[in-house]
């Protein structure tokens, strides 16, 4: 039993901003759905509309890589490997949108609280409050609910939930890496990023059913133009403001601020897409993001559980 350092004003300030940015990004990402699905309405099914977007951010970002090529050839494998693991996360995320409704395989992404509180606990060895704990339990017992809510087994149901739950257990180990060993600048972490995410999608390619593609010129230069535009937006802008704030903050907290894309990514799918969720559901959902703000809330300085 031991107690947590304080934390002077100056630390407070920075996990604070790298907090509210990673709350921002978590509210952006509630909209990612709609340009994924507007691809695979388009003819770019399955995985080739994240191939799409995440080849895009690459090329978007190549000045970036270029400039910072030193340090990334210098870098030790093992956080480049940690960075592309993320970009593969995102990948399976973003191709399971596709595949399950918006809010289900939002809530199965964001069981990362729970992967990285274990992972720091019992790999890594480092602290972990109380109020954690409890937060993790009310995470798990709250998508239980709501897997489990049609009378089945609560375990995930089709490619699209599978591939989210993967998901989020990969993106832990990421930002775990991330935080403890990277050195990269946020741009050059982008770059990586989405080249993990390009070479993943195209690795599903292969295994799940895609359309042929279309040959009107001018679905085509719509293509190219959401491709672009949200490559730009959520994989450049977005990713590099994520990636500024994972390197400051503990990564079950990066994923539980997060969890602000699944109150939003719910509404949005109930509001556009019809994707309503049952009453067993709505409760579920509701001890997630309560989970959420149980950790929020727990005093850093309170007492903690050494592994």
């Amino acid at each position: 039993m031991q107690s947590a350092a304080a934390t002077s004003p100056s630390q407070a300030g920075g996990s604070l901003g790298a907090s509210l940015v990673v709350l921002a990004c978590g509210v952006f990402w509630g909209f990612y759905w709609l340009p994924v699905r507007a691809l695979d309405d388009l003819g770019l099914t399955g995985p080739l509309g994240t191939a799409a977007i995440a080849a895009a951010a690459a090329i978007l970002l190549v000045p970036s890589a270029l400039a910072g090529r030193r340090r990334l050839w210098q870098c030790p494998p093992v956080v480049l490997l940690s960075v592309a693991l993320g970009g593969a996360a995102f990948a399976l995320y973003s191709v399971g949108l596709v595949y399950g409704r918006v809010a289900i395989i939002v809530l199965l992404y964001f069981l990362t609280p729970v992967w990285s509180t274990l992972i720091a606990r019992f790999v890594l060895g480092w602290e972990t409050t109380r109020m954690r704990l409890l937060a993790m339990a009310v995470g798990l017992t709250g998508l239980a609910v709501m897997l489990g809510a049609g009378g089945q087994a609560p375990l995930p149901q089709g490619a699209g939930e599978w591939m989210s739950l993967i998901a989020g257990l990969l993106w832990s180990v990421s930002t775990t890496g991330i935080r403890v060993r990277s050195a990269l600048a946020p741009t050059e972490t982008s770059f990586v990023f989405a080249l993990g995410a390009a070479l993943t999608a195209l690795a599903l390619w292969p295994f799940l059913p895609a359309a042929p593609l279309s040959s009107d010129p001018a679905e085509a230069w719509r293509i190219v133009a959401i491709a672009l535009g949200t490559a730009a937006l959520w994989w450049v802008l977005s990713i590099l403001g994520l990636m500024w704030a994972v390197a400051r903050l503990e990564p079950a907290r990066v994923g539980i601020l997060l969890m602000a894309e699944v109150l939003v990514g719910s509404v949005t799918a109930a509001v556009l897409a019809g994707e309503h969720l049952s009453p067993a559901e709505i409760a579920g959902g509701v001890l997630v993001l309560l989970a959420g703000l149980i950790e929020i809330a727990s005093d850093r300085r309170g007492r903690v559980v050494k592994a």
